[in-house]
């Protein structure tokens, strides 16, 4: 009995050994697999037998088994790709796949992504990654979790409602790039949309050109003239665009490209606004006074300053709706008073110039570039300068990482083990940060394997000895009956 028992032993222990040195192989055989986790073999006795003694009654191991594969989850290090869409976690933490066929969710450390011929960001398999869509506009993640998926590759034109001119008005009244100093006491009444140039030279002392987008993103020239009054720090301005893209309504020829005008008062002392005013003209010549009652609550301001119409495409619902920002904002709240930003149109004794322009609309463009950052936003940078944010990458994490079962490309499912995947975004509850342009490598330790082979290899050799040790003494006992 105790002969065959130790037989049984050592075969064990054989073939204990032999599953560790498959994992061990495994281990070195993905040492430059993305992602991969190496695992460990962790032994255990098998049940005891009862032996009597002299002593009484004892208990001798019956050999050894492998209790438990568990694998090292500790992080693997980082190599850079330049790739914007190869992610790596730093932290804690899985990304999100779904199989395109289907509705489970794989996790995986192996961030090797890409976007395939659908516009889907997927893994070299086709899993395709999981995360929240981004409003365009606020940044704020928009419903569940759900693909990542690209399904326009361009950026949506969008109206001006807004320009920016900040510039200085020479307070000496002479525009030194001019060949004549300005005679005209009305630009307004100057403008003849059917001369070419429309507005006759030397009537102004100073013009600059902003351009503005319409609903279907095509630019058109805001050009705004300036000339300094009679009147002691004012400057009256109008403002007009080319007559031949003017589309409002009963236009009257002359009036074509006249879209306002107005005056820009400023403190003689300081030169800085005290007061504006505007005056909408629409394409019959008809004037409206936006500024003939300050305290009304419908100063013809939006966010305190005024607005300006354009029509550009004609039609039912073309017209647009232009605020124009000198840099200065109407506060009831201060009293009924222009209230200066930081960066505003002033009346210097230098020549006038263009301080800061700019229109908040743009014309449709086209996807040029996309990019990662550490929270997983993803963006698309577009032809037309804009920067989008689309999706937002999602991170999953387990009470217990051991009890997650390997399905081979990298993958990793769920079990009762594991407990349910915990999603967040990264860099919260406990979960790492995204790094673009990365990709984790494999945590396999090859000293570390190459010392847990030659242990392995000389316990093998030991328990083999066992079974041609027990061998000989069976032998033996079978030449006793010679």
């Amino acid at each position: 009995m105790a002969l065959s028992s130790a037989l049984f032993a050592g075969s064990s222990g054989l073939g204990a050994l032999g599953d560790t040195m498959q994992i061990i192989g495994d281990n070195i055989a993905n040492v430059n697999t993305i992602g991969f986790k190496s695992s460990k073999a962790d032994f255990q006795d098998l049940l005891s037998q009862s032996l009597s003694t002299m002593n009484g009654s004892t208990q001798v191991g019956s050999g050894s088994a492998i209790g438990d594969v568990s694998a090292c989850f500790e992080q693997g290090s980082f190599e850079t790709t330049g790739n914007a869409t190869d992610l790596a976690i730093g932290g804690d933490g899985f990304f999100i796949l779904r199989e395109a066929n289907g509705t489970g969710n794989y996790y995986s450390r192996a961030g090797n992504f890409g976007f395939d011929e659908d516009g889907y960001m997927a893994n070299p398999d086709g899993y395709i990654v999981q995360g929240w869509a981004l409003d365009s506009e606020t940044g704020n993640d928009v419903g569940s979790i759900t693909d990542i998926h690209l399904n326009s590759f361009t950026s949506s034109p969008k109206e001006s409602t807004e320009i920016q001119i900040i510039a200085n008005l020479d307070s000496e009244g002479v525009d030194n790039s001019l060949e004549a100093d300005s005679t005209a006491t009305d630009l307004a009444g100057i403008w003849d949309g059917t001369a070419d140039p429309p507005m006759m030279d030397g009537a102004y002392e100073y013009q600059t050109t902003i351009e503005v987008y319409d609903s279907l993103g095509s630019a058109h020239d805001i050009t705004i003239y300036f000339d300094k009054t009679t009147t002691d720090s004012q400057y009256e301005y109008v403002i007009t665009c080319n007559p031949s893209e003017d589309n409002r309504a009963g236009l009257v020829d002359t009036n074509a490209g006249l879209l306002g005008k107005g005056t820009i008062s400023f403190e003689p002392a300081s030169g800085v606004i005290i007061g504006i005013t505007m005056t909408q003209i629409d394409g019959n010549g008809d004037a409206t006074d936006m500024s003939t009652d300050p305290t009304s609550d419908n100063y013809g301001l939006t966010n305190g300053i005024f607005t300006f119409n354009a029509d550009f495409l004609g039609g039912a619902g073309s017209e647009m709706s232009v605020a124009l920002d000198f840099g200065s904002t109407y506060s009831q709240s201060s009293g009924g008073s222009w209230v200066n930003d930081a960066l505003s149109t002033t009346q210097f004794a230098v020549d006038s110039n263009t301080t800061y322009k700019t229109s908040d609309g743009y014309a449709a463009g086209e996807l040029q570039d996309i990019n990662v950052d550490e929270e997983g936003i993803i963006t698309g940078t577009y032809s037309n300068g804009q920067v989008i944010p689309l999706y937002r990458v999602a991170l999953a994490g387990f009470q217990n990482e051991d009890g997650l079962v390997k399905e081979g490309g990298n993958l990793f499912s769920a079990t009762l083990a594991s407990g349910g995947a915990i999603t967040n975004k990264p860099g919260t509850n406990g979960l790492g940060s995204i790094a673009s342009g990365s990709l984790e490598q494999s945590n396999v330790d090859i000293a570390d394997e190459f010392v847990r082979m030659i242990i392995t290899q000389r316990g093998y050799q030991a328990n083999s000895k066992i079974i041609t040790t027990v061998d000989t003494m069976l032998s033996e006992l079978m030449n006793l009956k010679r």
